[in-house]
């Protein structure tokens, strides 16, 4: 029989500023020089710095944080009612995702990468008809896509294995997670970690580059579904967690050294170092990544659960809305990134509407979707309580 453990109100609003952090970094993929789906006039090396400091630990954050709330729902529901409940939340908004929301990104890809002529109608005849002759080269665009809805299709297939993982193991899974968290204890909580997380990076990133299509992406499989289980079994040990409060200092300082040493490596040019010295040095930037993404990951914990470990009206409606957030955020900043190109606003002032508005239509979406039955499992939401139906207000919220 499973515990069933307290709720871990530090760890909601770790996921609430996680998100927040995503729209944040997505507004941010507009203006650098890597592949996204539409770009900037402006887009350069210049805020890539800054860009590192949360790409290499906010999906795992993420990722781990949503293993702790499957193993809390898990405990209370059992696995046959979970594994239905969280498909009907994650299958139908990824479902409706890629058939409403996500179509307008790849609309405007196409339109601003390869010229596209035709109307959103004939565009949307072709996304259907899963249509693949928009090319770059070898690079065509899969369609119908999910874009940034893949972690809701992973955290789904993670589900149902956590889920079958512990309907097989019953009790076992808990002594399990009490083996583990007397394992992790002191410098143990940072070295081991860090020890699999390089060790996957150093053998599989270059064999199995990202592509978030769920079926070859092998690499990121072995970080965010060992995240994820990880996750899953500290959610059972409650003790864990003040741990980390202990170390938030520490895992800063090596997070802070670690975003450092690795902003040097990026910005050192390509023939400053010796073919010999290349490999050993990619190996040691490949560790240091992880040192930096994992200590980032304890630290923000840390200091949530030092700050943040209570509930109030705001944890409550941000936990609601921030999935529907999540869903509308990288359609809203395509959309109006592209609509407000041709005022040809200087860069820094751009940004900042384009942070502001998404933020404001993100929310104002969420608001309606919370109040609209027919809405509300598009989004992920849980369908209203009978008590409000009937017109009185209800404390249930999403997990």
């Amino acid at each position: 029989m499973t515990t069933s453990p307290a709720r871990l109100w530090f760890l909601d609003w770790v996921r609430i500023l996680a998100f927040f952090v995503l729209i944040v970094y997505h507004v941010g993929m507009y203006y650098v020089t890597w592949d996204w789906h539409v770009k900037s006039a402006f887009a350069s090396h210049a805020i890539e710095p800054l860009m590192l400091l949360s790409s290499p630990w906010r999906l795992g954050l993420l990722f781990m944080v949503s293993g702790v709330a499957s193993s809390l729902m898990l405990a209370k529901t059992g696995a046959a009612r979970f594994l239905g409940q969280r498909s009907a939340r994650l299958l139908v908004p990824l479902v409706f995702g890629m058939l409403v929301i996500v179509p307008p990104q790849a609309y405007l890809e196409v339109v601003e990468k390869l010229a596209y002529q035709g109307s959103y109608a004939d565009f949307m005849r072709l996304y259907l008809g899963r249509y693949h002759g928009f090319c770059r080269g070898t690079d065509c665009l899969v369609m119908p896509t999910w874009n940034h809805l893949w972690f809701v299709a992973y955290l789904w297939v993670y589900t149902l294995l956590l889920g079958g993982l512990v309907a097989g193991l019953g009790s076992r899974f808990d002594r399990l997670a009490t083996r583990l968290a007397n394992l992790l204890v002191g410098w143990k909580i940072i070295v081991l970690p860090v020890a699999l997380l390089s060790l996957a990076r150093m053998t599989m990133l270059s064999r199995f580059p990202t592509t978030h299509a769920l079926v070859d992406d092998w690499f990121n499989h072995a970080v965010y579904l060992f995240l994820f289980l990880l996750g899953a079994m500290l959610a059972r040990t409650p003790q864990f967690w003040p741990r980390l409060e202990q170390l938030r200092w520490h895992a800063l300082g090596l997070a802070a050294t670690g975003w450092a040493a690795l902003t040097i490596y990026y910005a050192l040019p390509d023939d400053v170092l010796s073919a010999q010295a290349q490999q050993p040095l990619m190996h040691l930037q490949r560790i240091v990544y992880c040192l930096f993404a994992w200590n980032a990951m304890l630290a923000a914990i840390g200091f949530a659960h030092r700050h943040l470990n209570r509930d109030s009206a705001n944890r409550r409606y941000l936990a609601q809305a921030v999935f529907p957030v999540y869903i509308v955020h990288q359609t809203l900043i395509v959309v109006i990134a592209h609509a407000i190109q041709p005022a040809k606003l200087a860069p820094g002032l751009e940004a900042l509407v384009l942070v502001v508005l998404t933020l404001c239509l993100s929310f104002a979406v969420a608001d309606i979707v919370r109040r609209s039955r027919l809405l509300r499992p598009l989004f992920g939401i849980a369908p209203l309580p009978a008590d409000a139906r009937n017109g009185r207000t209800s404390q249930q919220v999403t997990a």
